[in-house]
C-alpha cells in the first residue's frame, strides 16, 4: 500500500498519542471526521496499524532491571531453531527476542525487577531451555533513547 502525505501524517499523530479522537485528528489534518476514520480503517485493513497497546512505565511496575542476554545454540538446525522460539516465546520476563548474525544466535530482552530476580529467571527458566550452548547477559546502566515512533519518509 502506498502511503499518500496524510496517511503519514495521520500515522505521526496516532504514534505519539492513540487517544486522540477522530475529531481532534480531522481539526490538525483538515480533514472530516470521516475521512480520518476511513483512513484509519484502511491502514488497519492493510496491517499498517496492527495494534494499539497501553505503554507502560518499567519503573512504576518493578521491571526497571533490563538485561540483554545473548544466546548461543549448540547448533543451527531448523529443529533446534524452532524448538529454542518456540520454548523462549512463552517466557513472560523475555519481552523482545531477535535472531541475529555474528557471533550469537539470538538476543533476548528481559525485564525484571532485580538482580536477584534474574538470577532466578537464569537458573530455573532460561537454563531449562533446550539446545542453548552459551550465555552473555549485559544489564542495561542507563537508558539513552526508547521510542516506539517511526519517522515516515
Amino acid at each position: 500500500m502506498d502511503l499518500d502525505k496524510i496517511d503519514k501524517r495521520l500515522l505521526a499523530l496516532l504514534q505519539v498519542d492513540t487517544k486522540q479522537t477522530t475529531k481532534e485528528l480531522s481539526l490538525k489534518l483538515n480533514l472530516s471526521v470521516t475521512a480520518v476514520y476511513e483512513r484509519i480503517k484502511k491502514l488497519e485493513r492493510n496491517g499498517i496499524i496492527q495494534h494499539y497497546v497501553a505503554l507502560l512505565n518499567r519503573s512504576k511496575i518493578n521491571k526497571s532491571f533490563v538485561v540483554f542476554c545473548h544466546i548461543k545454540l549448540v547448533q543451527h538446525t531448523r529443529e533446534y531453531l524452532t524448538v529454542f522460539e518456540n520454548e523462549v516465546i512463552k517466557l513472560s520476563e523475555v519481552v523482545e527476542c531477535f535472531h541475529v548474525s555474528g557471533d550469537y544466535d539470538y538476543i533476548l530482552k528481559i525485564c525484571l525487577g532485580s538482580m536477584e530476580e534474574y538470577r532466578e529467571f537464569m537458573v530455573t527458566k532460561l537454563t531449562a531451555l533446550h539446545y542453548i550452548g552459551s550465555t552473555h547477559s549485559s544489564f542495561m546502566i542507563g537508558e539513552v533513547k526508547n521510542t516506539t515512533v517511526f519517522e515516515l519518509n
